[in-house]
């Protein structure tokens, strides 16, 4: 009887064992699958990710039951400066890297940021293209009136790159704090032209042309994604980068536009 109790406890001891080791950590697998977060999740993003972090937003919540995902959009500059003034955040995903290391200089990121996408400009034009414009050097015909991002916005910073790698000299109308907002004026009828990014110009396809030119090749975007310090929920922080990072979220992003890293 000794020896059958024995052999009883023993194999309860190894089933809670085998329980334990099967039990999913907390985050979110590489396929995107659900793995127990709950909470609010605070996502501070660049506002060229506005449709597709929506997105992905619904579909984390989906995945993971009891979680809600808040998201701030805005330019990345300004995003970074709310985060090291003590802003509620628990996610920041920059349109360039050197807004990013505003933060993570700061003290504010949680281990190293990593570049999940790309992005490169477009010029955006009304439909049909009224101005007839084919590249940069256009942009300075007489009469063309045109919106750029501030310089310290990341859209901004790379129409400077590209705009003097063509050696070409603009003066715009009007300078914006996020790309949105230089899109905007475009779909507004406030001005001709506009430097923002591919994303935004496929999101808004159905009121604006989307045109290449050559310098926006040496001026691409990186867009780094990092859990932050201070973070109300680290878990949950965690699990949506990973589900960024997923097949999932790949897709999401590489259907709207953006490219590999």
């Amino acid at each position: 009887m000794l020896t059958a109790l024995a052999a009883v406890a023993l194999l309860a001891v190894t089933g809670c064992g085998s329980d334990s080791t099967e039990t999913p950590a907390t985050g979110t697998t590489s396929s995107g699958a659900a793995t127990g977060v709950t909470g609010t999740v605070n996502v501070f993003a660049a506002a060229s990710l506005t449709e597709t972090f929506t997105k992905l937003g619904k579909d984390f919540e989906a995945a993971n039951p009891g979680t809600t995902v808040k998201f701030n959009f805005g330019g990345s500059s300004a995003l970074a400066t709310q985060i090291n003034q003590g802003a509620l955040a628990d996610v920041f995903a920059s349109a360039a890297p050197a807004n990013m290391k505003t933060v993570t200089d700061a003290g504010n990121g949680d281990g190293t940021a990593t570049t999940f996408v790309k992005n490169q400009l477009v010029i955006v034009v009304p439909k049909g293209n009224p101005k007839a414009i084919k590249g940069l050097a256009d942009l300075t015909k007489p009469g063309v009136k045109v919106a750029l991002c501030a310089e310290q916005v990341p859209c901004g910073a790379a129409a400077k790159k590209a705009l003097d790698t063509a050696q070409v000299k603009l003066t715009p109308v009007t300078l914006e704090q996020d790309v949105k907002a230089a899109l905007s004026k475009v779909r507004l009828g406030e001005v001709d032209a506009a430097l923002v990014y591919r994303t935004d110009a496929k999101t808004a396809a159905k009121d604006v042309d989307g045109v290449e030119f050559p310098e926006s090749a040496g001026a691409i975007n990186d867009y780094p994604i990092i859990a932050l310090k201070e973070a109300k929920n680290a878990a949950g922080a965690k699990a949506f980068i990973a589900y960024v990072l997923s097949d999932k979220g790949k897709t999401v992003l590489t259907e709207a536009g953006f490219q590999a890293p």
